[in-house]
Parts: C-alpha cells; sequence; structure tokens
C-alpha cells in the first residue's frame, strides 16, 4: 500500500514565514538600536541621528509590509484553520 507523499500547503507554510518575519522584527529593532553603542565616544551625532530615524522609518515599512501580507494570507474567518484540505482519493488499480 503506497502512501500519499507528505507536503506542506503552500499558504500556511508562507502564513508562518511571515509570522516568524514579524515576531523577528523587534529583535532586528533592537541590533538596528544598539548599533551606535557600539561607536559612542561621538556621541550622537548628525549622522547618528540620521542612521536611528532612517532606521526606524525602515523598521516601519517593514511591519506594514509583513502585516498587510499577513492580512491578505490570513484565512477566511468561516473556515476552520485547522482544517486539512481535502486529499484526492486514490486511483484505483485497473
Amino acid at each position: 500500500m503506497a502512501r500519499a507523499p507528505l507536503f506542506l500547503a503552500r499558504e500556511g507554510y508562507r502564513r508562518r514565514r511571515l509570522a516568524d518575519m514579524a515576531r523577528l522584527l523587534p529583535v532586528l529593532g533592537a541590533a538596528l538600536f544598539l548599533v551606535p553603542a557600539l561607536d559612542a565616544r561621538d556621541g550622537l551625532g548628525s549622522g547618528m541621528l540620521i542612521y536611528l530615524f532612517s532606521a526606524w522609518f525602515g523598521l516601519i515599512l517593514a511591519s506594514a509590509f509583513v502585516s498587510a501580507r499577513l492580512a491578505r494570507a490570513a484565512p477566511s474567518e468561516g473556515a476552520d484553520p485547522s482544517a486539512e484540505p481535502a486529499a484526492e482519493p486514490p486511483e484505483e488499480a485497473s
């Protein structure tokens, strides 16, 4: 008896990866905001302030992109998120 091949549903996989990306954004933001601490001898000059606001703006854009994609990839309200798509019946041997 042959088993059906295992695979992940493409939409569910993408939704989980987008959720992982959304969880990673605060860590990325913390890393970007701590970079100026590595070069703290000069204080907060104009270049460093431009860097901080650019990083902040980039994080805003990234979070808007991820949230829009997550909203679009969300299952419909009536659908059961734990339900798997129906598999095709096995073909009978002739």
